[in-house]
């Protein structure tokens, strides 16, 4: 699973980044301070089960804190987007393509309107992020549009001449997108297109937009709500098609990096955190700022939030743990080391076959193991199921 981060220059989207993965990349005001797409790993949020079966999880790979089990996704960062970018402007096409194997997309939103267009700063609220959606919206859709129209004619001709229905030639050709026959038909059937061979540019452009909103579905990262929020209704009163969830993604960053240092003790996505370290006034004071500019009003950053709607609510992935019904520990001794994203109806035996190659092919049931009741290969894996897989010897 892949996470792209997109926006104009200087929206926040490194800081963003930084804060969800603590990796060192360089943040700063002005634009273009990031010139290439750089990837990290990230995590969502979810309950561990440990609790449930009253023992201490130790995670393999990710890690978790105080039954909050943080499981790795992995996070890019694309370089801020300017008008035109489809057509190559600033190196957008580029940034735009290396976008394509993107699950989900995050847009980062300078909710304060203290960046124009181009990314230079101006007074807060002097510009609209309303303007910023419209943009992004527009050049994405244009992004698809000019893979699609590339060798149109001579491609349309192919499909008649070999009588290849339409939704498989196109998902061919638009697989590096992750775009679906499935897909295809849906957007085919909401525009209720003439026959392929007479579709015109606007027609083109209708079937791009439909495909990119389902290849590449959105949420808003209306960030820097730390600085103002006197755009966040208005945002979410007049933008119905996407989720806009407010953020700071320097909140989030100061966080975690004073966590890190063992100065308080924060969990991420969490309303707030208990001072454990010698602070100065400074730092109290950043601290306390934080707190009443943010997690009083919006009961978290918004960072882990937007993280865990992307993965949960946009894509519907569950979180499927291995264990036994008579022992939960792996055979180096780690107590519910493993858990893994799943995609929505997955089954026990998809899940036998996420765990290895052999427990797929030797697969004879699997047990549930809270409810310790054995399930066939067909059974449609629940969020939070802890699954342990019977082979033949």
């Amino acid at each position: 699973m892949l996470i792209g981060l997109l926006g104009k220059p200087s929206s926040g989207k490194s800081t963003f980044f930084k804060a969800s993965t603590l990796a060192d990349v360089e943040i700063s005001s002005r634009p273009f301070t990031t010139i290439k797409s750089t990837e990290g790993v990230s995590y969502v949020k979810v309950n561990c089960v440990d609790k449930e079966f009253n023992v201490k999880c130790n995670p393999s790979y990710g890690y978790c804190l105080n039954g909050n089990r943080f499981i790795p996704i992995k996070l890019m960062d694309v370089p801020g987007l300017i008008k035109d970018a489809h057509l190559g402007k600033g190196m957008g096409s580029k940034f735009l393509d290396d976008l394509n194997e993107a699950d989900v997309l995050i847009h980062i939103v300078d909710i304060s309107g203290s960046t124009n267009a181009e990314g230079n700063q101006v007074n807060i609220g002097v510009y609209d992020p309303i303007k910023d959606i419209e943009f992004l919206e527009l050049e994405l859709d244009m992004w698809y549009f000019r893979i699609i129209k590339k060798g149109w004619d001579k491609f349309s001709r192919k499909m008649q001449q070999e009588n290849e229905e339409i939704k498989k030639a196109l998902s061919k050709q638009l697989s590096g997108l992750k775009v679906t026959e499935e897909m295809i038909e849906i957007s085919l059937e909401k525009l209720n297109l003439p026959n392929f061979l007479s579709w015109s540019d606007q027609d083109l452009l209708r079937l791009a937009s439909e495909l990119r909103k389902l290849s590449k579905p959105m949420v808003i990262a209306a960030n820097k709500i730390d600085l103002s929020n006197e755009n966040l209704e208005k945002l979410q009163k007049e933008i119905k098609e996407y989720k806009i969830i407010p953020c700071s993604a320097e909140s989030e960053l100061a966080l975690k990096e004073a966590a890190k240092h063992d100065l308080i003790e924060y969990i991420p996505g969490d309303s707030g955190f208990k001072i454990k370290g010698n602070l100065n006034e400074n730092q109290k004071s950043a601290l306390n700022l934080i707190k009443d500019k943010v997690l009083s009003k919006y009961s978290s950053t918004g960072i882990q939030d937007v993280l865990n709607y992307a993965v949960f609510d946009l894509l519907k992935y569950i979180v499927v743990f291995p264990g036994g019904v008579n022992n939960l520990e792996d055979s180096k001794g780690r107590c519910l080391p493993d858990c893994f994203l799943m995609p929505k109806n997955s089954t026990a035996l998809d899940f036998a076959y996420k765990i290895h190659q052999d427990l797929g092919d030797k697969f004879i049931k699997a047990i549930d193991v809270k409810t310790k009741k054995a399930v066939g290969k067909d059974y449609v894996l629940k969020n939070r199921d802890v699954i342990e897989i019977i082979t033949k010897k």
